[in-house]
């Protein structure tokens, strides 16, 4: 079968537009590289032999260019695309650990965006997800807007600390007026984040809120 004879939901890219990257097979994102198969077998099968040729991503991530051109079925063209995914991978990979910011106390947080954040004309809520080393892997804008518990639902916070892996997490958000004194909101928010990151086993380390050049740590006021 030819990849325009699968239903759609079963094609890789429509896969990974419906069910996120991570839920592919290797040969599936493969396959999305390679684009085409040949007359002879779908861009799946070609995936799966090239994966088999290389005992899978062991010594794939090994090859050249030429050990790949010669595999039936890849050309020179797919051969430079496997190569530059490869690199890329590679590089994700090798970012090193020490150039994460570490956040250990509330004005490492507070550090972290104020100058992005201080002069904001609306509130932004931004979640700061951590590793088991408190270093940042991640930043999300989860909401721009007034600030209620409705709004900023627990789901959108840690659907996002899932998909990383986070260990824990720190919510800032700022205050345009510039007086970084929390709300009854504020409070509600960091309370319901709270309890719901004890029940996935995801902590919420602290409820920054960020005013012009000051802030206050709901932690550090005793709503944690």
């Amino acid at each position: 079968m030819k990849l325009r004879d699968f239903p759609d939901e079963e094609r890789p890219r429509e896969r990974l537009l419906n069910t996120g990257a991570e839920s592919l097979s290797n040969h599936e994102l493969l396959a999305i590289l390679l684009r085409t198969g040949t007359k002879k077998e779908s861009v799946l099968q070609l995936s799966s032999r090239l994966l088999q040729t290389f005992d899978g991503l062991r010594l794939l991530k090994e090859a050249s260019a030429e050990e790949l051109s010669s595999i039936s079925g890849i050309g020179r063209a797919k051969a430079v695309q496997i190569l530059a995914a490869l690199e890329l991978g590679r590089r994700i990979h090798s970012l090193a650990c020490k150039d994460r910011y570490v956040i250990r106390f509330p004005e490492d947080a507070a550090n972290f965006l104020m100058g992005d954040m201080r002069f904001l004309s609306q509130e932004h809520f931004v979640c700061l997800y951590l590793n088991t080393k408190n270093q940042v892997i991640h930043k999300r804008t989860v909401f721009i807007g007034s600030l209620n518990s409705s709004i900023v639902h627990p789901r959108e916070v840690f659907k996002e600390a899932l998909k990383r892996s986070a260990a824990s997490f720190i919510c800032v958000h700022n205050h345009p007026s510039g007086d970084p004194a929390p709300s009854r909101e504020d409070i509600e928010v960091t309370q319901r984040l709270h309890e719901s990151g004890q029940l996935l086993g995801i902590e919420l380390l602290d409820h920054i809120i960020i005013g012009d050049q000051k802030f206050v740590s709901l932690k550090e006021k005793g709503y944690l």
